[in-house]
């Protein structure tokens, strides 16, 4: 496993959207149906207040954040990061400048809504991010077996 791939993180936009494409159909187990499609991804950046970050080695995309703000809430929407570049900061360094951003616009709170059980929320709880609520049987794999949502919150200290 690679331990230093230069990762950076930058603003992207509907020329990206390929390069979203591979990280998602990378980064997503088809067996719980969360991936989205490109139009779904294009029908949000089309939106007031959306936006993206990319993750890139080089010129390969490493992954990306999908976010959108309504007033002084911003919710990440979609976060994914290709097999080969987990464990090396790569969606750490998207949620930092996720954050960063969010922040800078004069949001107050950075809202998100993950499968339990997906690996994930350890991360986002060591970043500070709280459960405040949770969705019975929200999502459905393949197989029929059902998992609940669980929503988090981080406070970004802004007023």
């Amino acid at each position: 496993m690679a331990t230093d791939l230069a990762i950076r993180v930058e603003p992207g936009g509907m020329a990206d959207l390929p390069d979203v494409m591979i990280a998602m159909g990378d980064a997503f187990d088809p067996e719980y149906g969360e991936a989205w499609t490109e139009a779904q991804c294009a029908g949000i950046l089309g939106m007031a207040g959306s936006w993206l970050l990319v993750a890139r080695s080089g010129e390969e995309p490493a992954g990306f954040a999908l976010l959108r703000t309504v007033a002084d809430e911003a919710e990440l929407l979609l976060i994914a990061v290709r097999n080969r570049y987990r464990r090396q900061g790569t969606a750490r360094a998207l949620l930092a400048q996720a954050v960063e951003d969010a922040a800078g616009e004069g949001v107050a709170t950075l809202h998100l809504e993950v499968r339990d059980g997906n690996p994930a929320v350890d991360l986002y709880r060591g970043l500070g991010f709280v459960q405040i609520g949770m969705r019975r049987a929200y999502y459905r794999g393949r197989s029929g077996k059902v998992f609940d949502a669980l929503t988090l919150e981080k406070r970004l200290g802004v007023n």
